[in-house]
C-alpha cells in the first residue's frame, strides 16, 4: 500500500502515436504539483408534463467531455524533453556531443500530431492509488521562471481529450542521478543572435510561451469528445527581466530606442563529458522590450521591471537547448 496522502502519488506521461489513443506512461517525473481536471458539459431537457414543476432527472444527458489543467516542476537536469517537445513542437532526437553528454534542440514548429498521455495516481487515505489516465494532452502554454535563491521552475498548461480511470495503474520506476538546477547559476545574455553577452543586475526572469490552439473542436459524430486541437494564431512569447540599474545601455537604451536584440537564459549544473556540461539554454531572437523607465522611489537601489516580446526576426527561430547525459527524450 502506498502513503495515503500527496506523497504516495505519481505521475507518468508518454508521447502518442495517434492523438487521444492513450499510452502507458514510459517516463516517470517528479512533479511539484498537478491541477489536471475534468470537465463535462451536460444538457438539460426542457419539456413540458402537466402539473410537473421539476425538470425531469432522466433529461439531463452528457453531451460533451474533455480536461484540462496544468503540471508544475522544477527545472531539473533531466526529463524535460518529452514536454518540450510537445511544447516546441520539432520532432527531437539527441546527439551525442562527447559521451556520456547529448544534445537536444528544441526549435520553435508547429505542434500538429504531438500529443502526450499522462497518468497520475492519486492515493486515498487508507493508500490505494487510484489512477486517472489523460489522453490527447497538448502543450497550450509554459511559463519558466528564474531567480538566484531558488530553484527554476516551468509550469506547462494541456488541453486534453478526454480522462478516463480504466488504463491500470502503471508500475513507476523513478530516475536516478537527477538534480536540479540553481537560480544563481543561471546567466541572462543580450545582444545580436549567436553573440550575446552576459548581462548583471537581473534579479528575476520569466518567459512564458502560448501556443494558439483551437481547443474547441467537438463535431457531429465525435462521440462527445473533440478532435486534435490546431493552430490558430501566432504563437505569443513574452516576459519579464526584474532587474537592478546597474548599466543603462543594457535595459533603459534599448527599451527608449524600441531596439530589436537577442536574449538568452542559460542555467547550468555538472560536468558531464568533455567540456559539457548539464545545460538548460532558452534563446529567443528578435527581442523588444516594454514597460517604462526605472524610477526614484526611495533611498534604496534603483531597479525595474521590463517586460519583453519576442518576435521572428525574419530568419532565425526562438529554440530551448538540453545537454544532459540522456540519449533519447524522456
Amino acid at each position: 500500500m502506498a502513503i495515503g496522502s500527496g506523497l504516495g502519488s505519481q505521475l507518468g506521461i508518454a508521447p502518442e502515436t495517434t492523438y487521444g489513443t492513450f499510452v502507458a506512461p514510459t517516463s516517470f517525473l517528479l512533479p511539484v504539483k498537478t491541477s489536471l481536471k475534468k470537465n463535462k458539459n451536460t444538457a438539460q431537457s426542457a419539456g413540458i408534463a402537466s402539473g410537473r414543476l421539476m425538470q425531469l432527472a432522466s433529461g439531463r444527458v452528457l453531451t460533451t467531455r474533455s480536461a484540462e489543467g496544468s503540471i508544475d516542476l522544477e527545472l531539473t537536469t533531466r526529463k524535460m524533453g518529452l514536454l518540450l517537445q510537445a511544447l516546441m513542437g520539432t520532432t527531437v532526437t539527441p546527439t551525442v556531443l562527447t559521451s556520456p553528454a547529448y544534445s537536444q534542440v528544441h526549435t520553435l514548429a508547429d505542434t500538429a500530431d504531438k500529443s502526450l498521455s499522462i497518468q497520475v495516481g492519486v492515493p486515498e487515505i487508507g493508500g490505494t492509488v487510484r489512477p486517472y489516465s489523460y489522453a490527447g494532452c497538448k502543450v497550450t502554454s509554459a511559463q519558466f521562471e528564474f531567480e538566484p535563491g531558488s530553484i527554476p521552475t516551468a509550469t506547462f498548461e494541456f488541453d486534453c481529450q478526454d480522462v478516463t480511470e480504466t488504463p491500470p495503474l502503471a508500475a513507476a520506476s523513478f530516475p536516478t542521478g537527477i538534480t536540479p538546477f540553481v537560480g544563481a547559476k543561471t546567466a541572462i545574455k543580450i545582444g545580436t543572435f549567436g553573440s550575446e553577452a552576459a548581462v548583471v543586475g537581473v534579479k528575476k526572469a520569466t518567459v512564458k510561451i502560448d501556443r494558439a490552439l483551437d481547443t474547441d473542436r467537438f463535431y457531429l459524430g465525435g462521440a462527445g469528445l473533440k478532435a486534435q486541437p490546431v493552430s490558430n494564431g501566432f504563437v505569443g512569447i513574452s516576459g519579464t527581466l526584474s532587474a537592478d540599474f546597474v548599466a543603462k545601455a543594457d535595459f533603459v537604451d534599448r527599451f527608449v530606442s524600441d531596439a530589436s536584440f537577442s536574449l538568452v537564459l542559460e542555467t547550468v549544473g555538472a560536468l558531464i563529458g568533455g567540456t559539457n556540461y548539464e545545460t538548460f539554454r532558452i534563446t529567443l531572437p528578435g527581442c523588444f522590450l516594454d514597460g517604462d523607465l526605472p524610477a526614484l522611489d526611495g533611498p534604496g537601489v534603483v531597479s525595474g521591471d521590463f517586460p519583453f516580446v519576442a518576435l521572428f526576426d525574419g530568419t532565425n527561430q526562438p529554440k530551448i537547448e538540453v545537454i544532459s547525459s540522456e540519449s533519447t527524450l524522456a
